[in-house]
Parts: structure tokens; C-alpha cells; sequence
């Protein structure tokens, strides 16, 4: 039975709805909703700031349910397969880089059509993000912009959790179709040394993380990570003074270091200050796009001193740091199109086994872009283990989690694919590398925002780590917060937990044996 303009067989009903439906004669039978839908009345939007003091698109939506917003983050170190962040290039306002022709799409072409459509907010979460890509008409959304777009995504998230009566985290579960028994706390990746493009130091490399797997709460684990930034503050003043302790674009010190392993020094020495060795980890993301020129890698891109490496001297360098340090994660160790050097380290790592850190998770970042055709091309190729998870490179929620449908069991695809529920085919990023038995990191971005929409989207998801940040700057902190937020509520509601810990690669639950490590290679 057609529901407004839409049939709403079109998908499976999300389970916090079934009941409201009415199934007849032995057969599925959708009628309509026992209750009453949740319209968008109005659509608007506006140019506010991003943490670097850049325009970004901020969009308010309204239902009977109240008003909803979405504040979108943007990069620095972008990847050239992301979807189109719409920028007033020709206009001389904010220098090139304002946003009011993408606020006007959203104005004056997403929210009329979209108002018109008549869209229950409550459970056709789906169905309103491919009419955006739809309305949009281009791959990589270069009519209306990603960032009009994901705007307006995740705002009627937020509608649609409103009218469920949920949390924003058990509605983006719910779509994903995750399972919910334990929630999964993440394990908060701290991003406290900054080089590359994130800082005005002399390192080539982007980010070092702390990654404190040894807490058993995420409240544990964000005073772990402030108590060594602090820690680590106090380092870097008495080896350069407390002129040196600014700090990046994440949040994290921009010491007048060069080399990764000063970096990582600086966090051995802030670990044991802080007493927890061993139980923090560290992980890197070189960002290796950035200082690619002409085949070599060239860490020398900001203190024109460093040397060129070839990619297998630079696979030696990423060898050496791993043997030495307890590094469990690299993001982006080399060129987003270098497909046949990530291959060969991968393989390589096949044949270490020096202990848990001989091969941390291998994430692709600009590799993979939160792209289908990407992350497939990954996979085909064993280029890394890893995705890393970003809204914004794709431009809608149901782009970055329907690919839930594609490590469903067969007869539930088949069930799918009869009530045409295309998703399974062209909105595919986080379970489809679940289904690859791969980790899903989710990520911040440099230019961020307040909005801590990932937050709940990485509990929803349940995949066990993010990054967003050091503990510093209060639109990195905003999410640390909502997530001990979460943590409170879940401990109130009397619903099973668990922190993800040294498990974090394997915390969605899709594996089928619980006791597979948290890296490949098996250990």
C-alpha cells in the first residue's frame, strides 16, 4: 500500500517499528503505520564556522517531533575520491571558501522536494538518502555538494530518533540492523602529536595517537588519554619549553620535532609518567598522500632536509617503528592510488609473528574514501584490514551503514532483494568491510564542528574505536563527552555493556569465531 508518495516495502521496517504494522493471511502484508508518521514541516540552512574559523553548512530541520540540526566537519587532508564539498571558489568572502551556494542548494532545492515527498522520518531513513543522491543526479554529489547533503542526513537522523522515541545511537543501530546485546563502547583514539598539513612543525607525518586499550570504560579511557596529554605537556616543555606545546588543528602538540620516532619517544616517556605503560597503545596516520611526489615519499615536504624514500625504504621505516614501539593501528602508510606498495606490506606482514604488534590493523583512509567501489578494489587487492570511517567523504548516513544488508545471512538478502531494497548494491562502506572481516575506525575531521553525531554513530555501529582528537579544543571534547554521556545512559537503563578494549578490530560481532584476534594474521 503506497504511504504518501513512497511504498514503503520498498526496505525491511526497522525493528522498533514492526509492531506497529499488520501482518495478514500467512503472508507479509505492510499496511499502514497503527501510528501516527513524523512529517519534516521545514527545512533551512545557514553558514556558520568550522574549528579552523572556515564556513561550513549548518542545517535545521523541524517535525511535530521539534527542531534537528547537522553541523558538518571538513577536511584538510583530503582524498581526491571523496564526494564534493561545495565551496564559493569564485566569491572573495572567506577567502574562496564559503559555503552559500551549497546553503542555497539546500534552501532553495533539497528542502522543497524533500517537504513535498511527505517522508516518515521514523523509519525511512534510507529512502530520504537516496532521494539526496537522486536530487543530486552525479556521482561524488558535485550538483548540490556533500556537504548540503550530509546537512540534511543528519539532521532527519536525529528527527527520526525523536519520533521513535530512542536515542540517537539505537536508531543509527537499528538502520544498520547492528546487533544490540552488549552495546560496545569504543576505544577513543587520542590524537596528541600533529605534523603534516594539521600543524606548522617540521614532521611529515600527520598524526600520533594514544590508544588506551587497557581501560575497561570508556570514562576509564578518556582519563587515560588526558591524564598522558597532560603528562605529555609537561615532557615537550622540558625538552623545548612551553613554547612549543601549541597545538595543531586536532588538538594535539606541534613540537619542533621532525621524524616519527621523536614522536613516539615523546609518548614512551609520557605513558610512564602518567603510570600506564602497557596498558596504552600507540597508532600512526602518516597521511602518506600528502608528501607523495613522483613515486618516493618525501619526508622532507616541511623541513627540506629529510630524505626521499622509496616505497620499500619507507615499508622498512614502518617495519622498524612497529618492532620497536607498541604501535596497533596504521592509517594511510602510503599513497591513496600506491595500490601495489600497500599490497606487498600487507603480504609481507603475513609472514611476521613477533607478537600482538608485528602487524597492527592497516586502515585505508584516502585509499577507501567510506567508497563501495573503493573498499571492493581494497579487498581485491589485500591492500590493508581496516576502513576508516568518515561521513562526510560519502555525504549521506545511509551511504556510510547500509552495507549491514551485504554480511546478513543469505536468506534475509534474498528477503531484501525481493521487497527491492537496492542499498545491498550501491550504498555500501562499513559492513561490507565488515563482511570482509575487516575493523571500521571512525573518524573526526580536521576542520570539525560541535556536533557530535559520530559519537552515537560509532556506538550504534558498535565498531569499537574512533578518533576524534586529543582530549583538548571543545569540538573534540564534545564527542568524549557524549560518549561518556552514552556510557551513563546505557549503565541507567540496565542494558548490557562492554568496552572494546584489545578487541576493538573485532567489536561489531560479525566474526563467526569470537576468538579471532584482533589482526589477520593471528595473533
Amino acid at each position: 500500500m503506497p504511504f504518501g508518495d513512497q511504498d514503503i516495502r520498498s526496505h525491511t521496517p526497522p525493528e522498533r517499528f514492526i509492531e506497529d504494522y499488520l501482518f495478514l493471511d500467512d503472508k507479509i502484508k505492510i499496511t499502514v503505520p497503527l501510528k501516527m508518521p513524523s512529517y519534516i514541516t521545514s527545512i533551512t540552512a545557514a553558514q556558520r564556522l568550522d574549528s579552523r574559523g572556515n564556513p561550513t553548512v549548518q542545517v535545521t530541520l523541524t517535525t511535530d517531533k521539534g527542531t534537528f540540526r547537522g553541523l558538518v566537519p571538513s577536511g584538510a587532508s583530503t582524498g581526491i575520491h571523496e564526494a564534493l564539498e561545495l565551496r564559493d571558489t569564485e566569491s572573495a568572502a572567506y577567502g574562496g571558501k564559503g559555503v552559500q551556494q551549497a546553503v542555497l542548494n539546500v534552501t532553495a532545492t533539497i528542502a522543497p522536494a524533500l517537504i513535498a515527498k511527505r517522508f516518515n522520518v521514523e523509519v525511512q531513513q534510507k529512502e530520504i538518502d537516496a532521494f539526496l543522491c537522486e536530487l543530486d543526479g552525479t556521482k561524488g554529489k558535485k550538483r548540490l555538494g556533500a556537504n548540503a547533503i550530509l546537512g540534511v542526513s543528519m539532521a532527519c537522523a536525529r528527527a527520526g530518533a525523536a519520533a521513535a522515541g530512542i536515542p540517537l545511537y539505537e536508531f543509527l543501530r537499528q538502520e544498520a540492523e547492528a546487533p544490540k546485546a552488549p552495546y560496545v563502547m569504543p576505544v577513543p583514539f587520542f590524537n596528541v602529536l600533529n605534523g603534516g598539513v594539521h600543524s606548522g612543525n617540521t614532521m611529515a607525518f600527520q598524526e600520533i595517537m594514544l590508544a588506551p586499550v587497557g581501560a575497561t570504560s570508556i570514562t576509564e579511557a578518556v582519563q587515560m588519554g588526558a591524564e598522558t596529554y597532560q603528562q605529555l605537556k609537561k615532557v615537550i616543555t622540558k625538552k623545548f619549553g612551553a613554547s612549543a606545546t601549541s597545538i595543531g588543528d586536532e588538538g594535539g602538540f606541534a613540537p619542533p620535532i621532525s621524524q616519527p620516532h621523536e614522536a613516539l619517544d615523546l609518548l614512551v616517556e609520557a605513558v610512564a609518567a602518567a603510570g600506564y605503560t602497557g596498558r596504552i597503545k600507540f597508532a600512526m596516520d602518516p597521511a602518506s598522500s600528502e608528501f607523495f611526489r613522483d613515486g618516493n615519499y618525501d619526508l622532507g615536504i616541511k623541513d627540506k632536509v629529510s630524505p626521499k624514500l622509496t616505497p620499500a625504504q619507507l615499508s622498512d621505516l614502518y617495519r622498524e617503528l612497529i618492532a620497536k614501539y607498541p604501535i596497533v593501528l596504521l592509517e594511510d602508510p602510503f599513497a591513496e592510488d600506491d595500490w601495489e606498495t600497500w599490497s606487498k606490506f600487507m603480504e609481507k606482514g603475513r609472514m611476521v609473528d613477533d607478537g600482538e604488534t608485528a602487524m597492527p590493523e592497516i586502515v585505508g583512509d584516502d585509499l577507501t574514501v567510506t567508497n563501495v567501489e573503493r573498499v571492493k578494489e581494497a579487498k581485491e587487492k589485500e591492500a590493508c584490514n581496516g576502513l576508516l570511517l568518515k561521513i562526510n567523504q560519502i555525504g549521506t548516513i545511509s551511504e556510510a551503514i547500509a552495507a549491514y544488508v551485504q554480511s546478513l545471512p543469505f536468506p534475509f538478502l534474498l528477503l531484501l532483494k525481493y521487497m527491492r531494497c537496492n542499498y545491498a548494491d550501491e550504498m555500501n562502506s562499513a559492513n561490507l568491510a565488515f563482511s570482509y572481516g575487516w575493523g571500521v575506525f571512525v573518524s573526526h575531521r580536521s576542520g570539525e564542528t560541535t556536533d557530535d553525531f559520530i559519537a552515537d554513530l560509532t556506538v550504534g555501529l558498535r565498531t569499537g574505536h574512533l578518533k576524534t582528537g586529543a582530549p583538548a579544543r571543545g569540538e573534540r571534547v564534545a564527542k568524549y563527552n557524549r560518549l561518556m554521556d552514552i556510557e551513563d545512559e546505557i549503565k541507567q537503563s540496565g542494558e548490557e555493556m562492554k568496552f572494546a578494549g584489545k578487541e576493538f578490530r573485532t567489536a561489531h560481532g560479525r566474526m563467526v569465531d569470537p576468538k579471532i584476534p584482533f589482526n589477520v594474521y593471528g595473533y
